[in-house]
């Protein structure tokens, strides 16, 4: 089993109480979420409490988007918020993903950070596709977006 590690920062100009909400309660996801796009007809339900621990969001989609379900299962406002991210297809993983929000300057430095392994038809697929590559612009792209949707806040 090769286990993997994809992790992403990005300074956001707004403070940790503004930009931890957004990651927090997975109703807010949809306004930045890099996974949103994929598949139009997504269907998504929440369960759970609304916000923090116990929080929990299920999703199934087309074959990019997949199935799978989140679980917010850590949350030290405003901090750390750490996620149990479940895929059950179109391959099953586990892969704890995790927050963090340090204040740097005037802003909020967010490092966004998913680890797992590969094994079974995962390992298969990681000799083809490096989850670096395909996961790193996706957070990129969701930090990119955090960024422009808590500084809309602000302004």
């Amino acid at each position: 089993m090769a286990p993997f590690t994809v992790t992403r920062n990005a300074l956001i100009p707004a403070a940790p109480a503004d930009v931890f909400p957004f990651v927090n309660n997975f109703h807010e996801w949809t306004k930045w979420s890099p996974w949103e796009a994929v598949d139009p007809k997504l269907n998504r339900s929440y369960s759970g409490n609304e916000s923090g621990v116990g929080a929990k969001y299920a999703w199934s989609g087309n074959n990019k988007a997949g199935t799978g379900t989140m679980e917010i299962v850590g949350s030290e406002e405003p901090g750390k918020i750490d996620i149990r991210l479940e895929f059950t297809k179109p391959m099953k993983a586990v892969n704890p993903t995790g927050f963090t929000f340090v204040p740097e300057g005037d802003g909020t430095r967010v490092t966004w950070t998913m680890t797992g392994e590969n094994k079974g038809l995962g390992k298969i697929f990681a000799l083809f596709m490096n989850m670096e590559k395909m996961v790193g612009g996706d957070f990129e792209k969701g930090l990119t977006a955090l960024s422009a949707v808590a500084t809309r806040k602000n302004s």
